[in-house]
C-alpha cells in the first residue's frame, strides 16, 4: 500500500483537494482520496506540484513512427500525404524498432491509454506487452469508390483479426474520412460495428480543401485524386460540409470520436450534437500547426459545450507524442482555455471516448488511473518548464 500526497490533487472528476492523500494498492488501484489528518505524515510520500490522473491520447498513428522528421512542416494536408505515401515502405526491424521507442516515450511521458489508428498489423506485438492500454481503430478508405468497398473490408479483415486484445485493449472498424470512404463502405463499417460497445474514429475538416470538396466538387481534392489515377465520377457535391457526409453515413449509437476539426464551425458543431449524444472531439494541436499552421478554435467548442480530448497524431506530423506537450500548445496560443479544462480534456475526455472510464481518466476509488505529477507556476499554469513525473 501506498499513500501519495501534493500541493494540491486534481481528482478532475470533482474540485481540486488541498492537503489530498491517496491511498493506493501496490498496482496502482485507488483504495480511497482522503484527508492528511486522516493519516500519520511520516507514512506518506509527499510531492511538490499538482497530482492528475494519467493522460489519455486518442488520436495517434503508432505505425508511422519510424518516420519522424521526413515530412517537412507547413505543406498543407495535400503535399503532407503525398509525403507519407512515399515514406511509407521502410524495413521491418526499423518499423518495429520504433514503435517500440514511440510507445515506451508515451508510457514515460504519463500516458496511460492512447486510441490508435492502425492499417497493418506492425504494432500488435508491441500492444499485446504494453504497459498502456490500447484502442485500435482499423481504418478502411476505398477512396469514395463503391466498387471498391467489398475489396477493401476483405483487405482488412486479417489486420482486424491479429489487432491486440489482451489486457483490456479493444478493436473497432472506423472510415479514415468523409473525403476518402463510400457511402458502400460506411454501410459496411456500421454493420461491422452495430452493437458492439466500441468508439469509431474519423479524421474530421483538418484543410480547407475538403469542405470545398463537399460543398462544390472544387479545390485540391480533385488534383490529388487525379496524380493517384482515381476517378471522381461517381462522387457529387453536397452543397454541405464534409462533416454531414459523415453524420449522414455513420452510426449515431457508437461513441463517436472527430479528429482535427481545424476548419470545423459553430453550426458544424451544433449539427453534431444534434445527431448524437455520444459524440467526442479529438484535438491535436502540434500536427495542426506541424501540417496546416492553424489551430481550432476552441472557443467554439466551449460555447456549445462539446466535449474535446486530446490527441498527438504521429511523429511524421509531431515533434513528439506527449500530451503534456499538446496541453502546453494549446495554453500558449490559446489561453483563454483554462488549466481545469485542458486536463479534463487530456484524460476523463478522454477515457470516456475511448470507452476506458471504468478505470481510468478521473482519481477515484476503485480505479487505476495512473498518477502524475506536474510542475504548474503560482497563477496553476503551464508554462515552457512544466513537466511530467510519473508516480504510479
Amino acid at each position: 500500500m501506498r499513500k501519495i500526497s501534493a500541493d494540491l490533487i486534481f481528482p478532475v472528476s470533482g474540485a481540486p483537494i488541498v492537503n489530498g492523500v491517496i491511498v493506493l494498492e501496490d498496482d496502482g488501484t485507488i483504495l480511497s482520496v482522503d484527508q492528511m489528518e486522516q493519516h500519520d505524515p511520516g507514512s506518506v510520500e509527499n510531492y511538490e506540484g499538482i497530482i492528475v490522473p494519467g493522460f489519455v491520447n486518442t488520436h495517434c498513428h503508432l505505425e508511422l513512427s519510424h518516420m519522424k522528421g521526413l515530412v517537412d512542416t507547413g505543406t498543407g494536408l495535400l503535399p503532407f500525404l503525398q509525403k507519407v505515401v512515399a515514406f511509407r515502405d521502410f524495413p521491418q526491424d526499423q518499423i518495429l524498432d520504433a514503435i517500440d521507442q514511440a510507445d515506451q516515450y508515451m508510457y514515460d511521458q504519463g500516458i496511460v491509454a492512447v486510441g490508435d489508428i492502425s492499417n497493418k498489423l506492425d504494432t500488435a506485438g508491441r500492444k499485446e506487452k504494453s504497459e498502456i492500454r490500447y484502442h485500435t481503430f482499423v481504418e478502411m478508405f476505398d477512396f469514395l469508390q463503391d466498387g471498391a468497398a467489398q475489396t477493401t473490408h476483405e483487405q482488412y479483415e486479417p489486420v482486424f483479426a491479429g489487432q491486440s486484445t489482451g489486457g483490456g485493449n479493444v478493436k473497432s472498424y472506423v472510415p479514415h474520412a468523409p473525403y476518402t470512404v463510400s457511402q458502400k463502405l460506411f454501410r459496411m463499417i456500421r454493420e461491422l460495428n452495430k452493437g458492439k460497445n466500441i468508439t469509431v474514429s474519423i479524421h474530421n475538416q483538418e484543410t480547407p480543401h475538403e469542405d470545398e470538396l463537399f460543398l462544390t466538387k472544387t479545390g485540391g481534392f480533385k488534383e490529388f485524386y487525379r496524380t493517384f489515377n482515381i476517378p471522381l465520377t461517381e462522387f457529387s457535391a453536397t452543397g454541405k460540409t464534409a462533416i454531414h457526409y459523415a453524420l449522414e453515413n455513420m452510426d449515431p449509437n457508437s461513441r463517436t470520436l472527430f479528429v482535427h476539426n481545424t476548419m470545423t464551425r459553430p453550426e458544424d458543431i451544433r449539427a453534431a450534437h444534434d445527431w448524437s449524444d455520444k459524440l467526442y472531439w479529438a484535438t491535436c494541436a502540434n500536427a495542426n500547426l506541424y501540417i496546416e499552421n492553424r489551430l481550432p478554435n476552441y472557443q467554439s467548442f466551449l460555447d456549445n459545450n462539446a466535449r474535446m480530448t486530446i490527441g498527438t497524431d504521429s511523429l511524421t506530423s509531431n515533434w513528439q507524442l506527449s500530451v503534456l506537450e499538446e496541453m502546453k500548445t494549446i495554453a500558449r496560443y490559446q489561453s483563454y482555455v483554462p488549466f481545469e479544462t485542458l486536463i479534463r480534456w487530456a484524460t476523463l475526455n478522454g477515457a470516456e471516448a475511448l470507452g476506458f472510464a471504468d478505470s481510468l481518466g478521473s482519481i477515484e476509488a476503485g480505479k487505476k488511473p495512473g498518477l502524475n505529477l506536474l510542475n504548474l507556476d503560482a497563477d496553476l499554469q503551464l508554462t515552457t518548464e512544466t513537466k511530467v513525473e510519473k508516480l504510479a
